[in-house]
């Protein structure tokens, strides 16, 4: 097997250790990177190399978070979103094109921190709000349901109604909690 190179981009930035042993990450690169305080970051060593690498739990369980995305979208006949905190990990059902590997939108983001679900249907007259940056609603009803272990949101699991005067189910919201409840369990 060959060994795979790494090629990063040189920042020109030198920072020294202070004598508890900590680094200050300049707040240009964690708002590029998006890095918040509290979030988890994994270290890597290599030779004479340190790397950091954000951390995300349900990007861990890939292959088990793609079957939650295709099992709920298959159930449910609509498109089925798994995101962590900072972007689509995976989407199946119709429409996956428009949401795989997105950055989330900030109406999210604020979802996510609030750790609150979100229902909305136009038919009801509620209010889409956009999973992803740039913030298309080309559907016409939405369930989001962060996934919340030990007191710490993961991400969140997403069904999207594409066709017109669509209304959200209950039992629907049910499935999309079972669903997130399920990934918040693989962390416990």
């Amino acid at each position: 097997m060959q060994k795979e190179k790494i090629i990063m981009k040189a920042t020109g930035i030198v920072r020294r250790m202070d004598e508890l042993g900590r680094v200050v990450i300049p707040k240009e690169i964690r708002r590029t990177l998006r890095i918040r305080e509290g979030d988890p970051l994994e270290i890597f060593t290599d030779r004479d190399e340190l790397m950091l690498k954000k951390y995300s739990p349900i990007a861990t369980i890939e292959k088990f978070s793609e079957s939650a995305a295709k099992s709920l979208a298959e159930l449910s006949g609509k498109s089925a979103v798994v995101c962590d905190t900072d972007g689509v990990l995976f989407a199946c059902g119709e429409g996956k094109r428009d949401f795989s590997g997105k950055t989330l939108s900030p109406e999210i983001d604020k979802l996510l921190k609030e750790r609150k679900s979100y229902v909305a249907s136009e038919a009801d007259g509620g209010t889409l709000i956009p999973i992803t940056v740039p913030g298309d609603t080309n559907y016409s009803a939405q369930i989001v349901v962060p996934v919340v272990s030990g007191g710490d949101c993961l991400g969140a699991v997403a069904l999207l109604y594409k066709e017109a005067g669509a209304r959200v189910e209950a039992d629907a919201v049910k499935l999309v909690r079972l669903t997130a409840e399920i990934l918040a369990n693989q962390f416990e």
